[in-house]
């Protein structure tokens, strides 16, 4: 029995790592994983150093987590500054971390692969590895029920909540049959939205994967890095991740453009399994009232009304995605501080967080849209 690292999924067949996950999800995939690494997004020189922990029994790949260490916590989405800052004030280093994640995606979604018996193994011996690398601590982020369940029962894992917006689709036969479920006034408030970004002329066509060609790859890259640029920031991803998802994923791909006077104005870059529409990134050429809704909300959920699928995860964030029907998930993060003061604190800390999550995840739903009753 032995703890393993891998510092590339390179080192590992896509057939033994896909094997482990327990459905179709695409982000936990090893093409998904690898591409992020090949094409440069994540790599020692923007302070991610591949990790994967593995568990080996009689040769037997039993147990896995996909993991990075980190240098810094950017691109997680369940934010930890504030724990780092008091470190550095109290000079207690929290740099470098173990984070398993998957980067630039907040999405909830396994995390620990593999059967109980050989993640509890992999996770009592992951506190000495730790130490042995002088990591500060190990964060598990966006878990599942399962992953909850295991993680709860490990001594010293401190539970952390966080809050977003999913649409779901209640066997609706068009968008029509959604806002029939609504109050009257936001009933006419996204009508209005959606007619003012149509009467402007704009027109919106979906593409698969393999359906793109690379000038339009060209153009959903420079909409997706505008909307960091805009803010002075780096864009996480790298043009070269987009052609080469698009050759090894195609089928989870999913890509709304929208275009004014037959010129691509917007996009949405979205991915997809059986039951769930995952929107990620959106972007546009020039800003217009009211497309971002279109593009980002209203055409997702026809979406997944045409392709019958049940969820609409749209991002992170965003209370306004409240008054459009999208409701309020709790999610789950587990941490683990090696210094005992440190974890004490946080410990303290998350217990009145949690509570306040946990109340305006009750508050957050009196802001829905729909007809009180429905």
């Amino acid at each position: 029995m032995s703890l393993l690292h891998l510092s590339s999924l390179a080192e590992i067949s896509a057939v033994e790592w896909d094997a482990l996950l327990p459905n179709d999800q695409p982000f936990l995939r090893h093409a998904f994983l690898l591409t992020l690494e090949e094409s440069g997004c994540v790599r020692p020189e923007n302070g991610w150093h591949t990790d994967y922990l593995l568990w080996r029994e009689n040769g037997v790949l039993r147990a896995a987590l996909p993991g990075y260490r980190k240098r810094h916590s950017r691109g997680e989405y369940v934010f930890d500054h504030a724990w780092a800052d008091a470190c550095g004030r109290a000079g207690i280093p929290y740099y470098p971390k173990w984070l398993g994640a998957i980067p630039f995606s907040p999405v909830t979604g396994a995390r620990l692969l593999g059967d109980d018996e050989a993640l509890t193994k992999l996770l009592s011996a992951l506190p000495d590895e730790l130490l042995q690398h002088d990591l500060s601590g190990a964060h598990i982020n966006f878990t599942t029920p399962f992953a909850n369940t295991l993680m709860a029962q490990q001594p010293d894992w401190l539970e952390r909540l966080g809050i977003q917006y999913h649409w779901h689709n209640k066997g609706y036969r068009d968008f029509q049959d959604f806002l029939d479920t609504l109050m009257s006034r936001k009933r006419k408030q996204l009508r209005k939205e959606r007619e003012q970004v149509m009467s402007n002329g704009f027109e919106f066509i979906w593409y698969r994967g393999d359906e793109l060609r690379e000038d339009q790859w060209d153009f959903v890259y420079t909409c997706y890095a505008n909307t960091y640029r805009v803010r002075g920031q780096r864009p996480y991803l790298t043009r070269q991740f987009f052609s080469q998802l698009a050759e090894r994923m195609p089928h989870a791909i999913r890509v709304v453009i929208s275009t004014l006077q037959g010129q691509p104005a917007a996009m949405a870059f979205c991915l997809v399994d059986g039951n769930t529409l995952y929107g990620r990134y959106w972007g546009c050429l020039a800003e217009f009232d009211r497309l971002h809704f279109e593009t980002c909300f209203y055409q997702g959920m026809d979406f997944a009304i045409a392709e019958g699928l049940q969820r609409f995860d749209a991002g992170a964030q965003g209370e306004h995605k409240l008054v459009r029907g999208f409701e309020p998930q709790i999610t789950h993060s587990w941490h683990y501080l090696c210094h005992s003061g440190l974890r004490e604190a946080v410990a303290a800390y998350l217990v009145e967080e949690r509570a306040g999550m946990r109340a305006w995840a009750l508050e957050a739903r009196d802001a829905l849209p729909y007809r009180r009753g429905d």
